[in-house]
């Protein structure tokens, strides 16, 4: 069922559990799949005992689609038009992550009907990893 303008109001809110336990294979079939093989996310010894880093961390682009897949199921395959974000903090092995559209404002642009959403993922702590914001064509 597509979302309709007329069923929303600013504050609305949509959230999703994007990814439990992320795993270091996610993280390393994320490398495979985008083609980014920076050994920040998937060199153990490089990250920790050249960059001094705790461990190995995911992609922001990782967290990015998780959350973006929860933006296209709240308003729907194809409909998306604009998804912007900044990466917060980095996201590691064995977080949970929870993503939350909040409705910003409703309008009109070019005949159509737009919701306008900010964008918070957050980690298993609160700890926010992602925010950014999004509009999107819905129905009347």
């Amino acid at each position: 069922m597509a979302l309709k303008a007329s069923a929303l109001k600013v504050g609305d809110t949509h959230s999703e559990t994007v990814v439990e336990n992320l795993s270091r294979t996610q993280i390393v079939q994320y490398a495979g799949a985008s083609g980014d093989y920076n050994p920040l996310h998937t060199d153990e010894v490089y990250t920790t005992q050249i960059a001094g880093y705790p461990s190995v961390f995911a992609h922001g682009m990782l967290t990015m689609g998780l959350t973006g897949k929860m933006l296209t199921n709240y308003v729907g395959d194809g409909r998306l038009a604009k998804f912007g974000v900044r990466f917060t903090n980095q996201v590691w092995p064995g977080d949970t992550l929870k993503a939350t559209a909040t409705v910003a404002g409703l309008r009109e642009e070019n005949g159509q009907r737009i919701v306008d959403l900010t964008i918070s993922t957050v980690n298993q702590d609160g700890k926010e990893v992602m925010s950014g914001s999004a509009s999107a064509r819905i129905d009347p």
